[in-house]
């Protein structure tokens, strides 16, 4: 490997503050079903998050929306993803992120994506584009040239750890099942099994909600937060919404959290069209 700079993709950013980190995580929570040719979140869905660090219940907040878009007579589905801190946390360390992810309608892949993210001492903007039939990808930090590149990408289904977590929910796993699946990793790919450890009754806005808890884990030498002795655990709700109720990153600093607070249904008939307005 190159003594070069080091190269910065859309995926967690471990080597920052831990609250950062988590933030800039949750910024790129959007995702697509690996086995099935849709997209993951249907045209009109949204789903809110409200976003917490240790003691501290409320430091965030997390939406992510989906929208078709036609570009060029072909129809495709845009997914947006906005994070920000909130009051106290907020006067102590401002952070606004935001992302784009367009997803081709027909077959699901990752087209392109676009992210930003602002703090009071850091600024990120990078966006890659993908090519599947020569299996590369464009990345491009738009605030240091340098740092761009053209990675290549392997067989499967490549994705960002949090999109591995969210895709989860049309998986439709049983306790003891499980799936691998391809994460990028700033430039480097690798691979994790997704274990369904148990189900569990969980408190959430509106009470106790049966769900299956997902724990993922590396496959071979652990890398990035892993090998920092993190852990990571999402809660599907045990039902037909299959709604990701909660998620939790575990650090050796403490443990950050997202919880669904409310739930928007798509627009037309789909897999999650029956689901309630609220979690």
């Amino acid at each position: 490997m190159d003594a070069g700079p080091r190269k910065t993709t859309l995926t967690l950013i471990p080597d920052m503050k831990p609250l950062r980190a988590f933030f800039v995580m949750l910024v790129l929570c959007a995702g697509v079903r690996a086995s099935e040719s849709v997209v993951l979140l249907q045209p009109g869905e949204t789903l809110t998050y409200r976003v917490g660090w240790g003691l501290l219940g409320h430091a965030g907040d997390m939406k992510i929306t989906s929208a078709t878009e036609t570009l060029d007579e072909v129809v495709h589905t845009r997914v947006n993803t906005t994070t920000a801190t909130r009051g106290l946390v907020r006067a102590l360390y401002s952070f606004d992120g935001d992302a784009s992810m367009l997803f081709d309608a027909s077959d699901g892949n990752l087209l392109s994506a676009t992210a930003r993210t602002r703090s009071s001492k850091n600024r990120t903007h990078a966006s890659i584009t993908f090519d599947h039939d020569k299996r590369e990808a464009d990345y491009i930090d738009h605030l240091k040239p340098a740092r761009s590149s053209t990675l290549i990408v392997p067989e499967g289904r490549p994705m960002d750890l949090m999109t591995a977590l969210i895709q989860t929910r049309v998986w439709s796993l049983k306790a003891g099942d499980s799936r691998d699946v391809l994460v990028l990793f700033d430039d480097d790919f690798y691979s994790l099994k997704i274990t369904a450890e148990r189900e569990e009754t969980i408190s959430t806005p509106k009470g106790p909600r049966k769900a299956l808890l997902l724990v993922p884990r590396m496959i071979g030498k652990p890398k990035g937060m892993f090998r920092r002795g993190g852990e990571v655990r999402v809660w599907v709700s045990a039902d037909a919404d299959r709604l990701p109720l909660r998620f939790e990153v575990k650090l050796k600093v403490g443990t950050a959290f997202a919880v669904l607070t409310s739930y928007q249904p798509p627009d037309k008939p789909g897999p999650t069209a029956d689901a309630p307005k609220q979690p």
